[in-house]
């Protein structure tokens, strides 16, 4: 009885933090025509709140389970790494603070956090993460040098390991074939695995030339071609199909546009590139020949703003996700169009 007093309708809502001055926030500034819009931000259970006052047998309920005030521990991001949205339209984040994977289910309203690596492992640093074919999700975990296979509700179900496999950060996924790419940071490479997690190949080597990487992190895979961060040599390159490379994309230097340490990275449904700067505190958008169309950001905590951000993702409305690590949040944008 007192369980379905306490139930109560839910809703997902982003946040919002204070705006300067009113109206919709889009970039790039009036009158120039928009090309994206600010939507709002996830940090938790701040997002999630009831249509109506809780009951009072709700309230009897949380004093029994021992939930009442200054005893329950608030659930939020701390340090976010990257996402996905998956194909139940959830938002999944990598959080290297808690650490573990958060998942904001708008259809349910609800909030899940998943800790388990391994039936008896927790994670220890979760970076990159994706949807295979069957939908179980692959997340790698960078200290424990292994990608994780959970079931679509968090179970773990398997791991995917190789002996030329050292600290694996990015994670993306060809939905045509079923291949997934892991960028290999230490290795300074990009493993191949089947989607049955047997290994096929590894691309590329460490230097700094054409096809070689120094430090890769952060990958993302459309239109048959490969995005990789490569974070230490200052750029994006973009791997084709056969396994070469077609093209680079930024370069080293010290103004808006230019990359010291870039990092996240993903597409629009137009082709368009978004790579976090994170050094520069930036998402900067290219268009597919690698010219810089627009920089976003700049170092702060408002609505435009990032501190150290990390991943970037997108989704089939072309909404772009940025995990703004220091800041505790994903920000949310939507891209309007060509």
């Amino acid at each position: 009885m007192l369980a379905a007093c306490a139930t109560t309708p839910r809703e997902m809502t982003f946040l919002s933090p204070a705006v300067e001055s009113p109206g919709t926030v889009s970039w790039p500034a009036a009158p120039t025509l928009p090309r994206l819009e600010y939507v709002g931000q996830l940090t938790g259970e701040a997002n999630f709140s009831s249509t109506g006052a809780e009951s009072t047998g709700g309230r009897i309920l949380r004093w029994i389970a021992g939930l009442g005030k200054g005893r329950r521990q608030v659930t939020q991001l701390l340090r976010p790494q990257t996402g996905m949205v998956d194909s139940k339209g959830r938002i999944l984040v990598t959080d290297a603070g808690i650490p573990g994977v958060m998942v904001f289910d708008a259809s349910e309203a609800t909030l899940s956090l998943w800790r388990d690596a391994t039936a008896h492992q927790p994670f220890v640093s979760p970076v990159g993460i994706g949807e295979t074919r069957s939908g179980s999700i692959v997340v790698a975990d960078s200290s424990l040098g292994i990608l994780v296979v959970l079931s679509t509700e968090g179970e773990p179900s398997g791991e995917i390991r190789h002996s030329s496999l050292e600290r694996p950060t990015g994670v993306a996924v060809d939905r045509a074939t079923g291949r997934i790419f892991v960028a290999d940071s230490k290795a300074d490479n990009i493993k191949v695995f089947d989607e049955a997690g047997r290994y096929i190949q590894s691309i590329g080597q460490p230097g700094t030339g054409r096809g070689q990487f120094n430090g890769p992190t952060h990958i993302a895979y459309a239109s048959d071609s490969l995005y990789v961060t490569d974070t230490l040599n200052a750029r994006v390159q973009v791997i084709g199909d056969d396994g070469f490379s077609d093209t680079d994309i930024g370069q080293r230097g010290l103004y808006v546009g230019n990359l010291v340490r870039p990092k996240g990275i993903t597409t629009d449904g137009d082709g368009n590139i978004y790579v976090i700067e994170s050094y520069f505190d930036h998402l900067l958008i290219y268009d597919d020949t690698g010219r810089l169309l627009l920089p976003v950001g700049g170092s702060g905590s408002g609505v435009g703003r990032f501190f150290l951000p990390s991943g970037a993702w997108s989704d089939d409305s072309d909404r772009i996700f940025v995990a703004d690590m220091f800041n505790g949040r994903v920000v949310v944008m939507q891209y309007l169009g060509d």
